[in-house]
């Protein structure tokens, strides 16, 4: 039969061929496979005119499906010494998962013992399987295994059958492809860290080292924060909010997440008025983290404080189009720092915090200028400076302005909700949902569109934001508990709608199942000030 892979029309033999068997060179850094723009395992039975993908740790789903099979070996190991411990995969940081037990106090012992046995299980190339059953089959496994691991996918109206990873005799869910055996993970660490350990990994950038593990103490707080505030409100995982959910709580999870996030403003407010000689705020954070919403409530709640927002945008002040820089592939970069005038921007600035007046260039895009046209501006006693763009953190965009003046603010959208205590769900992916549903309703974007802009929007985060948000001297989560249930009957249609002959068609499915474990919420509670109306719609706000 006939197949393409490598870019090739191929003829294989007719009888059963998998994609491990295709593979002849770099086999042990291929991990998954793409077929038919459909993310396959490399177990996957090649078919009549299939189109093969492979895929190693540098893609992204290769990098998700070593993170995956690691986390699993982790949990096998602790399976396999600890039964009785709990454990729980909390939330990323840098190329590392934190995890926690919870009911015991995690030590350097167990650690390290954990550790040698998850190298024993790789050394061995254990074979991971799929056991996949009908919903009565496993009920009743659920019921001898005395296990829940999985068992959400019982109550999921769109799944008619539950898998479960297996390898000897230990199994788990996890939410995606898995590597084929234990041997394919060549590389990790396992260290205690605070009151529970972290995993780590390579980078997608360098899959072949481990390299430094990079804290990030604020970062880390903020999710801290969050994640106990769950806890408190008992949903950690999308079991539990279906069941709030069905237990008639819809309004009261809405409420109770836009009651934290008026507490989380007013007492932004009150830092910000404490720092008597601030004159600019600075506001960063990466796509679809409700900067607009955050700008326009963090303003009403300063005003509490006698300190009344003007909006400068950098937008006005790129470089003359002849001066701005080119990225990699020649074309010109209006990301980067460099394309934007930094001399006469902190010239405007330091005039305007002086008390003094300037007039505010307009920058014309079709012919690449800026024009000059009589819009002044003059800051007045009670008056502060809000600038919100990517470059915002970056000392550089405001390198003349003493620390004093300046008070910067990291903003995202930081997932700590889960899908089980094994299956964390990304704060890349929310966000992702968050501007499907956004473009979808105010930029006449498809769900196809934005998820080719998508890896491009990635990478300019990766490079001018994320490098700079310990430097924030606040950070605030703008994350929902309750807003995948709302933004799920939203995206999941715009998803469904991609078929499998578009490449971005394997991200569309994943992020779909994602959201049909999801139980619907009704909006009704959602306050006309929330920053999810930001991309639902009917907010208070004009953007």
């Amino acid at each position: 039969m006939k197949i393409y892979y490598n870019g090739k029309e191929t003829e294989i033999p007719l009888e059963k061929v998998k994609v491990i068997d295709l593979i002849k060179e770099n086999k042990n850094n291929i991990i998954a496979c793409k077929c038919n723009n459909e993310i396959k395992s490399l177990n996957y039975e090649v078919k009549e005119g299939d189109v093969i993908e492979f895929i190693d740790f540098t893609h992204k789903d290769g990098k998700r499906t070593y993170i995956r099979g690691l986390m699993y070996i982790m949990t096998m190991a602790f399976n396999e010494l600890y039964p009785d411990l709990l454990i729980n995969i909390n939330y990323q940081l840098t190329n590392a998962m934190f995890c926690e037990v919870e009911n015991e106090n995690i030590t350097e012992e167990i650690i390290e013992n954990v550790k040698n046995k998850m190298l024993d299980i790789i050394n061995k190339n254990l074979p991971i399987n799929k056991k996949v059953m009908t919903k009565e089959e496993a009920e009743k496994f659920y019921s001898e295994q005395n296990t829940i691991r999985g068992r959400l996918q019982i109550e999921n109206k769109e799944k008619d059958i539950v898998s479960l990873y297996y390898c000897e005799d230990y199994y788990n869910y996890f939410f995606g492809i898995m590597p084929i055996s234990t041997g394919y993970i060549k590389l990790f660490d396992i260290n205690k860290y605070k009151d529970g350990f972290i995993v780590r990994y390579p980078s997608r950038k360098n899959p072949n080292e481990l390299g430094e593990f990079i804290e990030t103490k604020k970062l880390q707080s903020t999710l801290e924060e969050y994640d106990d505030i769950n806890k408190l409100m008992n949903i950690n995982t999308i079991y539990q909010l279906n069941e709030q959910i069905r237990n008639g709580k819809n309004d009261e999870i809405i409420l109770t997440a836009e009651a934290l996030h008026e507490k989380k403003f007013a007492e932004l407010a009150d830092k910000i008025s404490e720092r008597k000689n601030v004159k600019i705020v600075l506001i960063a954070g990466p796509s679809s983290s409700g900067k607009t919403t955050f700008a326009k409530r963090l303003g009403i709640e300063l005003r509490l404080h006698g300190m009344k927002p003007v909006t400068i945008g950098t937008d006005n002040y790129f470089v003359e189009r002849k001066d701005t820089p080119l990225d990699e592939n020649g074309e010109y970069d209006f990301e980067s720092i460099e394309a934007l005038d930094l001399q006469l921007f902190n010239d405007h600035l330091t005039k305007l915090i002086n008390g003094e007046k300037v007039e505010i260039p307009t920058f014309d895009f079709k012919n690449g200028t800026k024009i000059y046209s009589g819009n002044t501006l003059k800051l007045k006693d009670d008056e502060v400076l809000i600038i919100e763009g990517i470059h915002s953190l970056n000392d550089r965009l405001t390198n003349e302005i003493p620390k004093e003046n300046k008070f910067k603010i990291y903003i995202s959208d930081l997932t700590v909700l889960n899908i089980d205590y094994y299956n964390r769900i990304s704060t890349t992916d929310t966000r992702l949902i968050r501007r499907i549903v956004r473009d979808n309703n105010f930029r006449n974007y498809s769900a196809l569109d934005t998820l080719k802009r998508w890896e491009s929007v990635n990478r300019g985060e990766d490079k001018n934001i994320f490098p700079f948000q310990e430097e924030a001297d606040a950070m605030f989560n703008t994350s929902l508990v309750y807003e995948l249930a709302v933004l799920s009957k939203y995206a999941k249609p715009l998803l469904d709608q991609i078929t499998p002959n578009e490449k971005e068609y394997s991200e569309a499915k994943r992020l779909s199942t994602l959201l049909g474990y999801f139980d619907e919420m009704n909006e009704r509670a959602v306050p006309n000030n929330s920053i999810l109306r930001e991309f639902i719609g009917d907010s208070i706000f004009e953007y």
